[in-house]
Protein backbone atom coordinates (compact mmCIF):
# COMPACT_ATOMS: atom_id res chain seq x y z
CA UNK A 1 0.00 0.00 0.00
CA UNK A 2 1.14 3.31 -0.78
CA UNK A 3 1.49 5.46 2.33
CA UNK A 4 1.89 8.95 3.05
CA UNK A 5 3.63 9.35 6.81
CA UNK A 6 2.70 12.39 9.15
CA UNK A 7 6.40 13.04 9.91
CA UNK A 8 7.92 14.94 12.63
CA UNK A 9 11.30 14.48 12.51
CA UNK A 10 10.69 12.53 16.24
CA UNK A 11 11.67 9.46 17.24
CA UNK A 12 7.82 7.97 16.90
CA UNK A 13 6.71 8.79 13.29
CA UNK A 14 9.78 8.26 11.82
CA UNK A 15 9.87 4.80 13.23
CA UNK A 16 6.34 3.98 12.05
CA UNK A 17 7.42 4.70 8.56
CA UNK A 18 10.29 2.01 9.18
CA UNK A 19 8.01 -0.26 10.45
CA UNK A 20 5.44 0.24 7.37
CA UNK A 21 8.25 -0.15 4.87
CA UNK A 22 9.23 -3.30 6.91
CA UNK A 23 5.94 -4.19 6.44
CA UNK A 24 5.92 -3.98 2.94
CA UNK A 25 4.25 -1.16 2.25
CA UNK A 26 5.76 2.05 0.64
CA UNK A 27 5.83 5.49 2.02
CA UNK A 28 5.55 7.80 -1.03
CA UNK A 29 5.54 10.68 0.82
CA UNK A 30 5.97 12.69 4.14
CA UNK A 31 3.33 15.12 5.63
CA UNK A 32 4.59 17.92 8.06
CA UNK A 33 2.49 20.51 10.14
CA UNK A 34 4.72 23.14 11.01
CA UNK A 35 2.81 24.67 14.01
CA UNK A 36 2.98 28.83 15.56
CA UNK A 37 2.03 27.64 18.14
CA UNK A 38 4.37 25.77 20.76
CA UNK A 39 1.63 24.42 22.75
CA UNK A 40 0.02 22.22 20.12
CA UNK A 41 -2.58 19.52 20.77
CA UNK A 42 -1.17 17.57 17.96
CA UNK A 43 1.85 18.11 16.43
CA UNK A 44 5.58 18.30 17.47
CA UNK A 45 7.09 21.76 17.34
CA UNK A 46 10.76 21.71 18.59
CA UNK A 47 13.05 21.58 14.96
CA UNK A 48 10.03 20.89 13.28
CA UNK A 49 11.77 23.18 10.57
CA UNK A 50 14.66 20.23 10.43
CA UNK A 51 11.75 17.71 8.54
CA UNK A 52 12.92 19.21 5.43
CA UNK A 53 16.14 17.86 6.09
CA UNK A 54 15.45 14.65 6.68
CA UNK A 55 13.30 14.35 3.90
CA UNK A 56 15.99 15.50 1.35
CA UNK A 57 19.05 12.34 3.74
CA UNK A 58 15.62 9.42 2.80
CA UNK A 59 14.62 10.68 -0.75
CA UNK A 60 11.50 10.96 0.19
CA UNK A 61 9.41 13.52 -1.11
CA UNK A 62 7.66 16.21 1.95
CA UNK A 63 4.46 18.23 2.02
CA UNK A 64 4.81 20.63 5.05
CA UNK A 65 1.82 22.81 6.02
CA UNK A 66 2.14 25.60 7.98
CA UNK A 67 -0.57 26.09 10.80
CA UNK A 68 -1.26 28.61 13.36
CA UNK A 69 -1.60 25.71 16.05
CA UNK A 70 -5.63 26.73 17.37
CA UNK A 71 -6.86 24.08 19.11
CA UNK A 72 -9.67 22.94 16.10
CA UNK A 73 -8.57 25.04 13.32
CA UNK A 74 -5.09 22.97 12.56
CA UNK A 75 -7.12 19.78 12.28
CA UNK A 76 -8.54 21.40 8.77
CA UNK A 77 -4.35 22.47 7.69
CA UNK A 78 -3.78 18.54 8.66
CA UNK A 79 -6.54 17.46 6.50
CA UNK A 80 -5.66 20.13 3.73
CA UNK A 81 -2.35 18.29 4.05
CA UNK A 82 -2.97 15.14 3.48
CA UNK A 83 -5.97 15.77 0.98
CA UNK A 84 -2.55 17.34 -1.17
CA UNK A 85 -0.80 14.25 -0.49
CA UNK A 86 -3.72 11.97 -1.85
CA UNK A 87 -3.56 14.35 -4.78
CA UNK A 88 -0.09 14.53 -5.71
CA UNK A 89 0.98 11.30 -4.88
CA UNK A 90 -2.07 9.09 -5.06
CA UNK A 91 -1.78 7.74 -1.54
CA UNK A 92 -3.81 4.78 0.13
CA UNK A 93 -3.38 5.70 3.60
CA UNK A 94 -1.39 7.47 5.96
CA UNK A 95 0.76 6.27 8.36
CA UNK A 96 1.38 7.68 12.14
CA UNK A 97 3.38 7.31 15.10
CA UNK A 98 0.42 7.57 17.63
CA UNK A 99 1.64 5.48 20.21
CA UNK A 100 -1.28 6.66 23.52
CA UNK A 101 -2.93 9.81 22.55
CA UNK A 102 -6.68 9.24 22.16
CA UNK A 103 -7.23 12.71 21.03
CA UNK A 104 -4.62 12.51 17.91
CA UNK A 105 -5.82 9.15 17.03
CA UNK A 106 -9.07 9.47 16.65
CA UNK A 107 -9.18 12.56 14.68
CA UNK A 108 -6.50 11.62 12.58
CA UNK A 109 -8.28 8.40 11.61
CA UNK A 110 -11.75 10.86 11.35
CA UNK A 111 -9.59 12.77 8.32
CA UNK A 112 -9.00 9.68 6.86
CA UNK A 113 -12.36 8.24 7.09
CA UNK A 114 -13.72 11.33 5.39
CA UNK A 115 -10.86 11.14 2.68
CA UNK A 116 -11.40 7.25 2.56
CA UNK A 117 -7.84 6.23 3.21
CA UNK A 118 -6.58 3.37 5.48
CA UNK A 119 -5.10 4.77 8.42
CA UNK A 120 -2.08 2.50 9.80
CA UNK A 121 -1.05 3.26 13.70
CA UNK A 122 2.20 0.46 13.86
CA UNK A 123 2.73 1.61 17.62
CA UNK A 124 -0.75 1.98 19.21
CA UNK A 125 -0.60 1.23 22.55
CA UNK A 126 2.97 -0.29 22.50
CA UNK A 127 4.74 -0.74 25.61
CA UNK A 128 6.69 2.36 26.11
CA UNK A 129 9.67 0.50 27.61
CA UNK A 130 9.71 -1.71 24.57
CA UNK A 131 9.55 1.10 21.81
CA UNK A 132 12.97 2.72 23.22
CA UNK A 133 14.32 -0.60 23.26
CA UNK A 134 13.24 -1.50 19.67
CA UNK A 135 14.61 2.25 18.71
CA UNK A 136 17.87 1.24 19.91
CA UNK A 137 17.67 -2.31 18.77
CA UNK A 138 16.81 -0.78 15.39
CA UNK A 139 19.67 1.27 15.71
CA UNK A 140 18.13 4.62 15.44
CA UNK A 141 20.10 7.75 17.00
CA UNK A 142 17.74 9.69 19.19
CA UNK A 143 18.13 13.35 20.37
CA UNK A 144 15.92 15.05 23.01
CA UNK A 145 14.99 18.49 22.18
CA UNK A 146 12.61 19.49 24.41
CA UNK A 147 11.79 19.33 28.26
CA UNK A 148 8.17 20.31 29.27
CA UNK A 149 8.06 18.33 32.49
CA UNK A 150 9.20 18.41 36.03
CA UNK A 151 12.23 17.01 36.91
CA UNK A 152 13.53 17.41 33.50
CA UNK A 153 15.99 20.00 33.26
CA UNK A 154 18.64 22.01 30.57
CA UNK A 155 20.70 18.46 30.96
CA UNK A 156 18.24 16.31 29.35
CA UNK A 157 18.60 18.80 26.22
CA UNK A 158 20.68 16.78 23.58
CA UNK A 159 20.94 13.32 25.73
CA UNK A 160 20.52 10.29 23.22
CA UNK A 161 18.40 7.52 23.49
CA UNK A 162 20.03 4.73 25.04
CA UNK A 163 20.33 2.42 27.43
CA UNK A 164 21.30 4.93 30.33
CA UNK A 165 18.24 6.85 29.22
CA UNK A 166 16.16 3.92 29.15
CA UNK A 167 17.20 3.01 32.93
CA UNK A 168 16.62 7.13 34.26
CA UNK A 169 13.34 6.77 32.87
CA UNK A 170 12.42 3.92 34.88
CA UNK A 171 13.36 5.64 37.99
CA UNK A 172 11.27 8.83 37.20
CA UNK A 173 8.26 6.73 35.88
CA UNK A 174 8.40 4.95 39.45
CA UNK A 175 9.05 8.13 41.37
CA UNK A 176 7.02 10.67 39.43
CA UNK A 177 4.68 8.78 36.67
CA UNK A 178 6.89 10.36 33.92
CA UNK A 179 6.12 8.54 30.51
CA UNK A 180 9.13 7.16 29.23
CA UNK A 181 8.58 7.57 25.86
CA UNK A 182 7.13 11.13 26.45
CA UNK A 183 3.54 10.14 25.78
CA UNK A 184 2.66 13.00 27.95
CA UNK A 185 4.48 15.50 26.73
CA UNK A 186 7.18 15.06 28.52
CA UNK A 187 10.05 15.64 26.47
CA UNK A 188 10.70 15.70 22.35
CA UNK A 189 12.97 14.24 20.30
CA UNK A 190 14.81 14.39 17.06
CA UNK A 191 15.96 11.67 14.68
CA UNK A 192 19.60 12.40 13.49
CA UNK A 193 20.09 8.66 11.81
CA UNK A 194 18.47 5.77 11.07
CA UNK A 195 18.01 2.79 8.82
CA UNK A 196 15.56 5.25 7.04
CA UNK A 197 18.47 7.70 6.04
CA UNK A 198 21.36 7.31 3.11
CA UNK A 199 23.55 9.03 5.95
CA UNK A 200 23.61 10.70 9.58
CA UNK A 201 23.02 13.74 10.14
CA UNK A 202 25.06 16.38 11.85
CA UNK A 203 23.53 18.51 14.47
CA UNK A 204 24.69 21.67 15.56
CA UNK A 205 22.39 23.51 18.33
CA UNK A 206 21.82 25.89 21.60
CA UNK A 207 19.52 25.35 24.49
CA UNK A 208 17.06 27.81 25.12
CA UNK A 209 15.21 28.61 28.25
CA UNK A 210 11.12 29.03 27.80
CA UNK A 211 8.51 30.32 30.47
CA UNK A 212 6.03 30.03 28.63
CA UNK A 213 4.93 26.83 29.17
CA UNK A 214 5.45 26.21 33.08
CA UNK A 215 9.27 26.94 32.32
CA UNK A 216 10.90 24.42 29.96
CA UNK A 217 13.58 23.50 27.79
CA UNK A 218 14.03 23.45 24.08
CA UNK A 219 16.85 23.08 21.63
CA UNK A 220 17.45 25.11 18.38
CA UNK A 221 18.70 22.44 16.29
CA UNK A 222 19.98 22.61 13.26
CA UNK A 223 21.06 19.71 10.75
CA UNK A 224 23.55 19.49 8.15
Amino acid sequence: MKLGLLFSGGKDSTYAGFLAEKYGHEIVCLVSLESKNLESYMFHTPSISQTVKQSGNMNIPIIVQKTTGKKESELKDLKRAIKSAKKEYNIEGIATGAVASVYQATRIQKICNELDLECFNPLWQKNQFELLEDLIRNKFEIIVTGVFAYPLNEKWIGRKIDSLFISDMKKLNEKYKINPAGEGGEFETLVINCPLFKRPLKMIGKRVWSDDNGKSWRMEAILK
